[in-house]
This record gives C-alpha cells, structure tokens and sequence, in this order.
C-alpha cells in the first residue's frame, strides 16, 4: 500500500494542494514551496555466465516475496548508478563485477514507491563466489527457455534486451 505525504520533512507543518507550474502538487503553507515528488532511482545487473545463462536472485522480502528478479536494488545518495547497481551486486550474490554497457532506462509503476526509475546494465565478467545475501534467499543461473517468474517488468525486459541483441 503506498503512503501519503502529509507533513513539510522541512517544517513539520501539514501540507496542502495547490496549483503550481503547471501540475497540483503538494505544498508547504509555511515554506511557501511545493514538495517535488520524484520517481525513485535503483538499478539491476544481467549478469551472464560463460554458459550465457543469467543469473537471478530469489526475494527474501516484500514485494514480490519469493519471486525471482535481477540482483539490483535503490540508489543512495551519493551514489552514482553503476556504483549502486555493483554494491547491490555484492550483496545479493557475493560477487565483485564489471559492468560493460548500459542496457536500457524505464519508468515503472510501484505499489509501495507510485514510479520506480529503473537503470539496467550487463556484466558478462564477474569474480567470487556465489551466494544469496542481503534481501536474497537464494541465487542461481537459468538458460533463457527456463527462467522462472520474474518479479519486476523491467527485469524481464532488460533480460529481452540482452537476449535479443548480445547473446552469444
């Protein structure tokens, strides 16, 4: 279930609507500004092995628990995208990678977060040794005729992405 704003993080005072460049937003009587209200960044890894099988994780935690997905997660601040996408790597799969090329951008609708702006990547070269951690129960590589159910749609995309045009 999505949560509401209702209070300034500046001020604390209650927010209204109202009606500012163009779009009615939420708004801070007291600060006299409209609280912006962004899609939030994270990023995901095709990780493809030497058998070109991609590597999936299983969900540990809601949404989606007990779905497979991309190893990824959100962005801190700070962060740039390439170095969020490999320190979520590193803890879902253990895993040190390199990325190669960016793979695509999307915008997706959340339950919990309304738009997810997702950055998808490919690492064809990777070093550790495998295992599930952080929000991951399990970790594993699957030929692309024998992917399970995938959590995300922009997982499943940006895996079409690289099936259709750099698989080996």
């Amino acid at each position: 279930m999505m949560r509401k704003k209702s209070y300034c993080l500046y001020c604390g005072n209650g927010l209204t609507k109202k009606f500012v460049e163009g779009a009615l937003r939420l708004f801070c009587e007291h600060c006299n500004e409209p609280i912006y209200e962004n899609p939030i960044p994270a990023t995901c890894l095709v990780v493809v092995d030497n058998r070109d099988r991609v590597l999936l994780v299983r969900r540990s935690v809601e949404p989606k628990k007990g779905f497979w997905c991309l190893p990824g997660g959100f962005m801190e601040l700070g962060e740039s995208p390439e170095k969020a996408a490999l320190r979520e790597l590193k803890e879902e799969t253990g895993l040190l990678g390199r990325i190669e090329m960016l793979l695509g951008v999307s915008s997706n609708p959340s339950s919990l977060y309304h738009t997810v702006l997702m950055v998808g990547y490919l690492v064809r070269h990777y070093s550790g040794t495998l295992i599930a951690g952080d929000d991951a129960d399990d970790a594993a590589c699957f030929h692309y005729a024998e992917l399970p159910e995938i959590a995300f749609e922009s997982h499943e995309r940006f895996i079409r992405i690289y099936y259709a045009a750099y698989a080996i």
